[in-house]
């Protein structure tokens, strides 16, 4: 079936696409199925069940025709007798009838699962058009009806005759027997027939059964276009997505800018990597990343970081080796730990060198840091 922009359904129908139908009330459904299910019910419930209910049905007459000629001209006796002879039939037959009533709620569930819809009991005025209902009895859905029906007739009525044929003798041979064994017999005779009649009705609920579900995935198949608009909806547009991730990590950058004055030292490439560590000896268990950046977001690091006074070193080894092996609010890798305690034993003994501000000892020599060699970056 094409759509309006040529687009075939050729993709296999969505997940919300499929729960959107459910919603509706549309389910896959095969009434072959399941008045298939209904009357084998109906013919084993008889075979099991039909000697007790001609015995029970044999006493009710026979109990309510033993009554006096005053109990028949009273009303008030023969409506408490109807009520009581209507009571005991209901109970008679409840196990049958429940059979049947758990039957028919389950057969559908088993084929298409339970749904129910408060938009199946809208109405439909466009359901009250000849014109779409003449349509609908053309279509290629209402021809499978047709030879669906004339199947059955043709299938039912062969089998009947057959069976007829081959059960004349026993049919025949039950006015030669008393009442009540002639009843039992007769239902167990028509309980066997009810289970090979409706026993063919297998055969076409077997053609059905994958035929409704084929027609219901395909009634149900998408266009391309269509799973992207609902990829769009579920996902939102790219524009929009590429809106918030842009947003996120501006959010993320104040976050990670406003912890720099914090650091205790921001190692540099010297202009194309700048990482910031901070070390709490009584809260950490070594420095941890706390900033970082490459570029522009390096050089942004490096202007906070000295607005706010932090010692900045140039050591592009160490930069490269910290800033692609430790994630963002990471501690360090332990395999870095000599040398970022080296660089800040080195920034201590400088920030002590500056404050004294004094000639007797000399400016502290910044070591050469050793970088392991799966730690090292060109």
């Amino acid at each position: 079936m094409a759509q309006d922009d040529g687009q075939e359904r050729t993709e296999q129908a969505t997940p919300k696409r499929l729960q959107e139908a459910r919603d509706k009330g549309q389910i896959a459904r095969s009434r072959e199925w399941n008045t298939m299910a209904i009357l084998m019910t109906s013919a084993a419930g008889i075979l099991l069940l039909g000697e007790g209910l001609i015995n029970g049905l044999s006493g009710f007459m026979r109990h309510g025709l033993h009554i006096t000629r005053a109990q028949a001209f009273d009303a008030a006796f023969l409506t408490h007798a109807l009520q009581q002879a209507m009571g005991a039939a209901l109970d008679l037959f409840a196990p049958l009838l429940g059979l049947l009533l758990l039957v028919t709620l389950l057969a559908p569930i088993v084929l298409g699962g339970w749904s129910f819809s408060s938009k199946g009991f809208s109405f439909d005025f466009g359901k009250l058009d000849p014109l779409k209902g003449l349509g609908r009895i053309i279509s290629t859905h209402g021809l499978m009806e047709l030879l669906k029906a004339l199947a059955k007739f043709v299938l039912i009525g062969s089998v009947t005759v057959l069976w007829l044929w081959h059960t004349t003798d026993t049919l025949l041979n039950l006015s030669k027997e008393p009442l009540v064994p002639a009843l039992a017999h007769t239902i167990n005779a028509l309980g066997w027939s009810f289970l090979v009649m409706s026993a063919t009705l297998m055969a076409i609920a077997a053609i059905d059964v994958p035929l409704q579900l084929w027609q219901y995935a395909k009634q149900l198949k998408m266009t391309r276009q269509e799973i992207k608009d609902e990829h769009k909806e579920s996902d939102g547009s790219p524009e929009v997505k590429g809106r918030l991730r842009h947003l996120q990590r501006e959010m993320a950058q104040r976050r990670m800018m406003a912890e720099v004055p914090k650091a205790d030292v921001i190692i540099t490439n010297p202009t194309h990597y700048a990482v910031a560590l901070r070390y709490d000896q009584s809260k950490m268990r070594a420095p941890k990343v706390v900033a970082k950046g490459a570029e522009l977001i390096a050089a942004r690091i490096r202007e906070a970081g000295k607005a706010a006074g932090v010692s900045i070193v140039s050591a592009p080894a160490l930069a490269r080796a910290v800033y692609y092996s430790t994630e963002l609010n990471r501690e360090i890798p332990s395999a870095l730990y000599l040398a970022v305690a080296q660089l800040l034993a080195y920034v201590y003994q400088l920030r002590q060198y500056r404050h004294q501000n004094s000639a007797e000892a000399g400016q502290p020599i910044m070591p050469d840091f050793p970088i392991p060699d799966e730690f090292q970056r060109d």
